[in-house]
């Protein structure tokens, strides 16, 4: 019989600034992405409507943001709104389309401020109000320059429609099929530029990869606290990070006893 895996328990921290040092620079993660998870769970748990707990989920981004530009974490993505949360009742996603359109507006001079370069995975799609995606388009131009972190918000977001659409995009260019390698391909995701994901962190202890980011998160470590999304905050992210930092990445391979890195 096989026993299935439990959610990590990461505990809830004391309230209090933020330690100095706390993420060490030992193997700091490249590029972190969140699940932000349990939003509906939280407000359900308060007798509150689901869009309380969505308005609720903005205090944690803000303090995952600020813990990973603090921690030297250079790429940061967050799966906001996913291609299948379409199929969700009218009037959420109506709410989740003003509140998008809310924080966008009140954060967008502070990010920039902070050096981070916004983008965003799926806001093409023609079902997102002109309003917003005119708004995030305008975030998108105001911190192009920026390279203290790239901050990708994936939003009406699909790993798989993404891989449909580089591999329509290779054949369009030509390529043959004895040309095509994973790097070519790669080159023809959205921002082909973005790092594979070394770490991604799923909220609320599900554990589901839910069609995000699929080719970049092919060899991520990945952590499942218990917290639900709403309660999440910088220490939280920290913990994360100090379990990654003890994990061995072989990447298929096997650690060398002579310089402890991957062989294959």
């Amino acid at each position: 019989m096989t026993t299935q895996p439990t959610a990590e328990r990461i505990p809830t921290p004391a309230r209090g600034p933020l330690p100095q040092g706390a993420a060490s620079a030992r193997r700091t993660p490249n590029h972190v992405a969140c699940v932000m998870d349990g939003n509906g769970r939280w407000a359900q748990s308060r007798s509150l409507p689901r869009t309380s707990g969505h308005s609720a989920a903005e205090a944690a981004v803000i303090d995952v943001i600020e813990a990973a530009r603090n921690s030297g974490v250079r790429w940061l993505s967050l799966y906001a709104f996913s291609t299948e949360n379409w199929d969700r009742p009218g009037t959420e996603v109506d709410f989740l389309m003003r509140l998008v359109r809310r924080v966008v507006r009140k954060h967008a001079l502070l990010l920039h401020a902070r050096g981070v370069r916004c983008r965003f995975l799926g806001a093409s799609d023609p079902r997102i109000p002109p309003a917003l995606a005119q708004d995030i388009e305008d975030l998108m131009t105001l911190t192009a320059d920026n390279r203290r972190m790239t901050l990708t918000v994936a939003f009406g977001h699909g790993g798989r429609r993404d891989i449909v659409e580089a591999a329509r995009s290779l054949l369009r260019s030509g390529a043959t099929a004895d040309s095509v390698t994973e790097q070519s391909f790669a080159g023809h995701l959205p921002y082909p530029d973005t790092p594979d994901v070394d770490l991604v962190i799923r909220t609320s202890g599900e554990q589901r990869i839910s069609n995000f980011m699929l080719w970049q998160v092919a060899y991520a470590e990945w952590i499942f606290p218990a917290v639900l999304w709403p309660d999440f905050r910088a220490s939280h992210f920290l913990q994360c990070l100090h379990t990654y930092q003890q994990r061995d990445r072989r990447f298929g391979g096997v650690l060398t006893p002579d310089t402890g890195g991957p062989s294959s």
